[in-house]
């Protein structure tokens, strides 16, 4: 692959990351913290890779384009397994770090890992599909990732306060939560993509309404980001998810 396309691959996906890290407006994360689990999420993409590979032995086998097919490969591999690997890497990669202390922090950490997984994925995409794909997938694929990350994190946020405050019920919701809501937005996602031209106008209205969905949450988090902190005052937090 030239440079040209390396950096298309890649540029969207820093940017990204880039816009989130500015809106972190209290305490901001490290940004070795962030390359790490931006480094472990392009190893959960590695590691996706092969459990899709192991995992499709096992589906049934639809014909490619229609509506079983689409399902069956959205829901029970794509999403099912990308967004359990990007969770353990966002987990493995924050949830001891003692800066962990306010809720805009779990976005950070969601978008960091989906980014790593997305811009590894988008390289392989690219190197084989070039310059178009590279532009197509720059306002689909990769945001759709990294907007799951947001989703993801908010609740991870919510997780930890709960974990903070010993109330083991509300932890394993919110963990739930992180899990399920990405799992149904990119399942969403590649239900339309995989139909192809069935699909097409579905999945573009999709992306408009995530986008302005993951955008508006990013803002409102960052803005009450001040008040939203785990300590010395968790005991009277509020656990009401406003997204």
């Amino acid at each position: 692959m030239d440079r040209n396309l390396m950096a298309l691959a890649i540029i969207p996906g820093l940017l990204i990351i880039i816009y989130v890290y500015r809106k972190d407006k209290v305490e901001k994360e490290p940004v070795g913290l962030i390359g790490k689990i931006i480094l472990y999420g392009v190893i959960s993409c590695i590691a996706a890779g092969y459990i899709e590979r192991f995992e499709s032995q096992f589906l049934p086998q639809y014909p490619k384009g229609s509506l079983e097919y689409a399902l069956t490969t959205a829901f029970c591999m794509a999403a099912f397994v990308e967004e359990i690997v990007k969770y353990l890497a966002m987990r493995i990669g924050s949830w001891k770090y003692p800066g962990f202390n306010y809720r805009f922090d779990g976005i950070v950490y969601g978008v960091s890992s989906a980014v790593g997984f997305a811009i590894y994925e988008n390289i392989n995409y690219v190197a084989l599909y070039g310059f178009q794909t590279a532009v197509v997938r720059a306002f689909t694929a990769i945001p759709l990732h990294a907007f799951c990350g947001v989703f993801m994190g908010v609740f991870y946020a919510y997780s930890k306060k709960a974990s903070i405050l010993g109330n083991k019920g509300a932890h394993a919701g919110f963990t739930v939560l992180a899990l399920l809501v990405p799992m149904l937005i990119h399942g969403i996602y590649d239900t339309f993509a995989f139909l192809g031209n069935n699909g097409t106008m579905q999945l573009l209205i999709f992306v408009i309404i995530l986008y302005i969905t993951a955008i508006e949450t990013i803002k409102r988090m960052s803005a009450a980001d001040y008040r939203s902190g785990f300590y010395p005052h968790a005991r009277h937090i509020d656990y009401n998810v406003d997204i």
